[in-house]
């Protein structure tokens, strides 16, 4: 029997792997009962962590919302369109930012001791912050629906409630939010054009 020896790194995934990821995976609008369990989180967010971001900043943190109780303090807190498949979907996700981030940089980048002084400049540090939190939540995303998962990311909340609800008291702001679950076809609209490679890209 063959076996190939190239690392993996140097292994295109397969087309029907690229699917899942890309060219056949949707923004889902309305969601299955079908529950997420928790180790499934967990393993989300393990292989989330991977994602690189600046000097390993990592300033994305993640509230998984899935008790009744979370529901009713979230829901209230969307946009009238997303307030019903927030609702629906069996978790959503918070995706914050913590814009002190640098004062992990000790543990998460100890190669450089004085990294934490490059981010001492607090507009800096917060573009920092935004850049590489909304980094991560890609990262999210593409991990969720490489472990089968369905996403429907949501930009209509209000974030000064967000912030009063779920991170208050701390310096995490938030950033998008995620409804993650088995997604159904209901209100799937057609799929959306895209920029072809010439009108969106260029080769120098």
């Amino acid at each position: 029997m063959a076996f190939d020896s190239a690392p993996v790194r140097d292994r295109p995934l397969s087309d029907a792997a690229l699917a899942q990821l890309f060219t056949e995976a949707r923004t889902r609008n309305a969601w299955s009962d079908r529950p997420v369990s928790e180790d499934l989180l967990r393993k989300l967010y393990e292989l989330t962590k991977f994602g690189p971001t600046a000097v390993n900043n990592t300033p994305a943190r993640f509230v998984f919302v899935t008790s009744p109780e979370a529901k009713a303090r979230l829901v209230p807190l969307m946009s009238e369109g997303n307030q019903a498949k927030t609702a629906q979907a069996p978790v959503t996700v918070i995706i914050g930012q913590d814009v002190e981030f640098h004062e992990h940089l000790p543990k998460l980048f100890p190669h450089a001791p004085g990294a934490k002084d490059w981010f001492a400049d607090e507009a800096a540090r917060r573009e920092s912050a935004f850049r590489n939190a909304s980094l991560q939540g890609g990262y999210f995303m593409i991990a969720a629906r490489a472990l089968g998962l369905d996403v429907g990311p949501m930009s209509g909340f209000d974030p000064e409630g967000v912030k009063a609800e779920f991170f208050a008291g701390t310096t995490v702001e938030p950033n998008f939010i995620v409804s993650l679950g088995y997604g159904t076809d209901e209100n799937l609209f057609p799929r959306s054009p895209r920029f072809t490679f010439e009108e969106a890209a260029e080769i120098l």
